[in-house]
């Protein structure tokens, strides 16, 4: 899959040097500004932010608080709660957006196409009949039909009282 317009979403999170010892994702989430930050989730082990540069409206990302770059790296409840904030993710999506698929995966180190290689995370991106078109190949634009802050309120609406709840409190609120 080809996808220029990552190149703008990859340098402006390497030129962000918020501490040299942690991701741009672990940097979010120290702001503590979880709705400016796209932060729809805080779980024990893991946490889910919109993507800011989504392929698709509702791109979902799945990361331990931990930094690892392997999958083998996790412990087994963070293998777990990934698993599960997944599950969550995908009745969040139905619920919200409606969408006919999903496609979810995670892409291990620059080689595999991972542009933030040092923070694991999981993407779903929802998928509808008739999504794909010639925008991205022959002029380097995405489509999408709303801006981020919609799609975020809409599945802030979809979740349940007590995973909206979770963000707003922290990251031991809730457990997966």
């Amino acid at each position: 899959m080809w996808s220029p317009w990552r190149s703008a979403y990859v340098s402006e999170a390497n030129e962000r040097e918020p501490d040299a010892d942690e991701s741009i994702f672990t940097a979010l989430l120290h702001e503590e500004q979880d709705e400016q930050n796209l932060i729809l989730w805080r779980g024990e082990h893991v946490f889910v932010i919109m993507n800011r540069h989504p392929y698709n409206s509702g791109h979902l990302l799945i990361l331990p608080y931990r930094e690892v770059t392997q999958y083998d790296a996790l412990t087994p409840a963070e293998q777990q709660g990934l698993a599960a904030a997944l599950d969550r993710c995908v009745g969040w999506l139905r619920e919200a957006l409606s969408p006919d698929g999903f496609n979810m995966g995670m892409n291990l180190g620059r080689a595999a196409g991972a542009g933030i290689p040092e923070h694991l995370h999981a993407h779903i991106v929802p998928r509808w009949d008739g999504d794909t078109n010639f925008m991205p190949a022959t002029a380097d634009t995405k489509v999408l039909p709303e801006d981020l802050q919609t799609t975020y309120d809409k599945l802030r609406t979809a979740m349940s009282p007590e995973a909206r709840d979770s963000t707003k409190r922290g990251a031991e609120a809730s457990s997966e």
